[in-house]
């Protein structure tokens, strides 16, 4: 008796859950990398053929080269020369900005409210739903469902990565959302604050070691204000002083740590793969979310989450339409998502997310008259302040680079009529 206790409460902590789950994973992840390895060592590519199974096989393991695709009008830049002026990279942030701010802060109520409420049908009967990763399959099934019929109907540039890279950006944002809702078990109000208010900056690392970037000075200073200023807005804020008896485990820094390590994987991964292979945000959308319904499918199965889930679905159908809701403010974030890394890269991303967090106490403190401290007026203050210093700084950079590029094009046209000159 004592040895089935063991293992059940084995089974119910964090790192039985996580074995389970990464056991799961691993008979999708064991067998793709071993088949992966047989048609690149065997030089499939040089004997593939022209049917649906060969080209099949080509996109997944080799992609198509970009290099040899005619460029097509349709994906090239917009506008005379290509680039966009400051004014309408403003709006366009601005409108990445609110739709990702409309999204995700609708999605974070209705989510608190699944995983929180207890449901109740016409029998009088009442349940309460547990499973995340029942939540994390609903939300990308909509999500593939939603790109993979526009794909189908609209014209895309033609896709050019291998579709296996698709699966480490599908697993990391898994294990990110696994590890958020796990790290709420076992750390205090203020140690999530400062882990989801400190994200910039292991973004900004995690892309030196992703895709090797270089970063100005005033990014990284920038990227600790706006850290610092959003923990003290956080911290300040009435939730905070009613959440801090409770305690941060080691359990619950390493599970935060794991958190924040995916979550910065993830956007560098994504803008990674924008930069190579030039895909659109909804060709992203469809390969990253196919691995997410494949990988969660896989482990629901194995567990039998699906049974569970759907009979829960059934005994509580207010359940299934908090679920649809939840899926399409998901999908509709996840448009957002991908077009402001594609277009803005993962910082601006991580930023823009980061704020959202603000904004979502600060809309508590409104509507349900909280009082804001000293304490989170000036973490405000700094935000706002760190976000001018970064336009303004981004905005002078550019202006040096145009005025160093416009004299070296200055001097090669001198020197090239001085040479002209001397040779008459």
């Amino acid at each position: 008796m004592s040895e089935t206790s063991l293992l059940t409460n084995l089974v119910d902590s964090w790192f039985g859950s996580l074995t389970i789950n990464l056991l799961c994973y691993s008979t999708v992840f064991i067998p793709g990398y071993f088949l992966l390895q047989y048609f690149k060592n065997s030089k499939y590519i040089e004997r593939a053929g022209t049917g649906l199974v060969s080209k099949l096989i080509t996109s997944c393991v080799y992609g198509h080269s970009y290099d040899k695709i005619v460029t097509d009008p349709a994906g090239a830049p917009k506008g005379a020369h290509g680039e966009k002026s400051m004014g309408s990279s403003f709006v366009q942030l601005m409108f990445c900005f609110v739709g990702l701010q409309l999204s995700y802060l609708t999605w974070g109520v209705l989510q608190e409210k699944i995983m929180t409420k207890e449901y109740q049908n016409s029998d009088g009967s009442i349940g309460h739903f547990k499973d995340s990763q029942f939540l994390v399959f609903v939300n990308r099934i909509l999500a593939f469902m939603l790109a993979a019929s526009y794909l189908s109907l609209t014209r895309q540039p033609r896709h050019t990565a291998p579709i296996y890279k698709y699966s480490y950006c599908s697993f990391s944002n898994i294990m990110s959302s696994w590890c958020q809702y796990e790290a709420l078990k076992y750390v205090s109000f203020p140690t999530q604050v400062l882990a989801k208010a400190s994200k910039i900056i292991p973004t900004m690392i995690m892309g030196k070691i992703v895709s090797s970037k270089k970063y100005d000075y005033y990014e990284y200073c920038t990227a600790f204000l706006i850290s610092v200023g959003m923990t003290m807005f956080l911290m300040g804020s009435t939730e905070a002083s009613t959440k801090t008896n409770s305690t941060t485990t080691m359990s619950g820094v390493i599970i935060l740590v794991g958190y924040m390590s995916f979550d910065a994987f993830t956007s560098n991964w994504q803008g990674e793969l924008f930069t190579q292979h030039k895909m659109s945000s909804v060709q992203m959308m469809c390969g990253v979310n196919f691995f997410s319904c494949l990988l969660t499918t896989t482990s629901l199965l194995q567990q039998g989450g699906f049974g569970v889930s759907l009979a829960f679905m059934f005994t509580y159908p207010v359940f299934f339409w908090d679920c649809l809701i939840l899926s399409v403010c998901s999908a509709t974030g996840q448009l957002f998502i991908y077009h402001t890394i594609s277009t803005f890269g993962p910082v601006v991303f991580i930023i823009i997310m980061t704020i959202r967090q603000g904004l979502a106490i600060l809309l508590s403190c409104i509507l349900y008259s909280h009082p804001v401290t000293i304490l989170g007026v000036l973490g405000i203050m700094l935000v706002f302040a760190a976000l001018f210093l970064r336009v303004y700084c981004s905005y002078r950079m550019k202006q040096l680079q145009q005025r160093k590029s416009a004299g070296e094009t200055s001097k090669s046209q001198v020197s090239t009529s001085k040479a002209s000159s001397v040779s008459q």
